[in-house]
């Protein structure tokens, strides 16, 4: 078990920053001191962070898209892995999807995923996501 006062002491030496740095030797560093260049972060860590972002997105969407509740999960987790890709601002901007969406009409919105520079730009990605909004189904 580490030492608690360990922990405080390297707490006030290091200090907090919640967004990447450069510390004095010019690495990038994050958190209490963690030099992410040379140290990076392990598996169980980037799961912890995967989970923390997934739902923080799905909150985000939840507040700016109306009538949530009523996409199936699959659809859902389209949208949160678009957004998650995308950042949720920009997904808000897919009106015209997210119209055919609040319609239920699930094959035009497909299309109109497909329809945008961001499908160009993930390729399969976009081409997985939009099978799985057409059909409601993972692959």
């Amino acid at each position: 078990m580490t030492n608690p006062q360990l922990i405080e002491q390297l707490k006030r030496h290091e200090g907090l920053r919640l967004n990447p740095y450069q510390c004095t030797a010019n690495k990038l560093t994050i958190g209490y001191g963690r030099n992410l260049e040379d140290q990076g972060i392990t598996l169980q860590e980037a799961q912890t962070l995967l989970e923390n972002d997934i739902f923080r997105v799905t909150h985000e969407l939840k507040r700016g898209i109306p009538l949530w509740d009523e996409i199936d999960s699959v659809r859902q987790d389209v949208l949160i892995n678009m957004a998650f890709n995308l950042g949720t601002r920009r997904l808000l901007n897919f009106k015209k999807t997210l119209a055919f969406i609040r319609t239920k009409d699930y094959a035009s919105a497909a299309k109109e995923m497909l329809n945008s520079k961001w499908a160009k730009q993930v390729g399969n990605r976009a081409a997985e996501l939009s099978k799985q909004m057409r059909t409601g189904r993972y692959s």
